[in-house]
Formats: C-alpha cells, sequence, structure tokens
C-alpha cells in the first residue's frame, strides 16, 4: 500500500513539473479507467522528506541498541573462542601426557622384556655349564678307571672341574641378579 502511495506521489510531482513547463492543450486520456487522485506533490515530498524529533531519537537510540547489542554479541563469541582455546589447549597437555605415559610403558615393558631375555640367557648358560661339568666327571672318572692318568693329570682335571664349578656358581648369582631385577621391573 505504501508503495503504490510513493509511487503514485512521484508519478504526481513528476506530471506536475512537466504540466508547469509545457501547457498541455489536450485532455489526458487515461487507457484504464481509474479514479482521479488530486495529489498536493509540496506536501507529500514535505512529509517523506522530513523527520520529526522523536523519530529522530528513536533511529538513534535504536541504532544504540544495536550497536551495544553486537558488541555484547562480539564479546561473548571472544569469551567462546578463548574458553574453547583453553580447553584446546588442556586437551593437547593431556594428549603430550597420554603420550609420555605411552613411551614410559613401552620403554618399561621393553626394560622387563630384556631382563626376562637375561634370566633364560643365563639359565641356558648355566644348563650348557652343567652338562660340561658332567662330562668332565665323566671323562676323569673314565680315564681313572682305565689307569691312563698320572697323579698330575688328575690334580689338572680337578683344577679344571672345580673352575667349572666356580663359575657355574658365578652363573648362578647372575641369574639370581637377573631375577631380582626382573621381579623389581614387573613389582
Amino acid at each position: 500500500m505504501k508503495l503504490r502511495l510513493i509511487t503514485l506521489i512521484s508519478l504526481g510531482t513528476i506530471a506536475s513539473a512537466n504540466a508547469q513547463e509545457e501547457i498541455i492543450t489536450t485532455k489526458p486520456v487515461d487507457t484504464i479507467a481509474l479514479k482521479p487522485v488530486a495529489v498536493d506533490a509540496a506536501v507529500a515530498t514535505d512529509k517523506t522528506a522530513v523527520l520529526s524529533e522523536q523519530q529522530i531519537s528513536d533511529i538513534q537510540r535504536t541504532t544504540l541498541e544495536n550497536q551495544k547489542n553486537s558488541e555484547k554479541i562480539k564479546a561473548k563469541a571472544e569469551e567462546r573462542t578463548e574458553a574453547l582455546e583453553k580447553e584446546q589447549k588442556i586437551l593437547e597437555k593431556k594428549q603430550r601426557r597420554l603420550e609420555k605415559e605411552q613411551r614410559r610403558f613401552e620403554k618399561e615393558q621393553d626394560r622387563i622384556a630384556d631382563a626376562e631375555k637375561d634370566v633364560i640367557k643365563t639359565k641356558g648358560k648355566i644348563a650348557r655349564e652343567r652338562e660340561r661339568l658332567e662330562k668332565l666327571n665323566k671323562n676323569l672318572a673314565k680315564d681313572k678307571r682305565k689307569g691312563k692318568l698320572t697323579e698330575i693329570e688328575i690334580q689338572k682335571e680337578n683344577i679344571r672341574i672345580s673352575k667349572q664349578e666356580i663359575e657355574i656358581k658365578e652363573l648362578e648369582q647372575d641369574l639370581e641378579k637377573a631375577e631380582k631385577k626382573l621381579n623389581k621391573l614387573r613389582g
């Protein structure tokens, strides 16, 4: 409705301006049968061009309110982004902490595996050395029965057997240390 009124007013002002410049001798004929409307162009332009004091203050008040609202919205958005950034930093710290714990756990598992390998390796050495000791004892007993060995050779063989027994005891001590280390790592 307002658009029609504004269109009619603008048409009326254009027509009146043209009428003042040119004198029309013929009467305008409407192709569409409309009611003739008399519009005072000067009054219509004054009403649209001039705003009252209250309207101006209302417009200023609404623009100020809009600015305040937009500033509040911006402030809230900044607070949210700051909160999100803080949460992101906290999550990154937690992630780094978890990764560090994971690496520590893996290292600990590697140490445990190495300790288990040491225990197994030491047990294998002890078993091999015991077999060797048994062979030395068998060979000594066999050679003694046959009477092939002299007293000095028998003493040399006994020294070898003693060295072998000492080596086995050292390996058993190493085994105990390795087992203690393994238990410490597991516990």
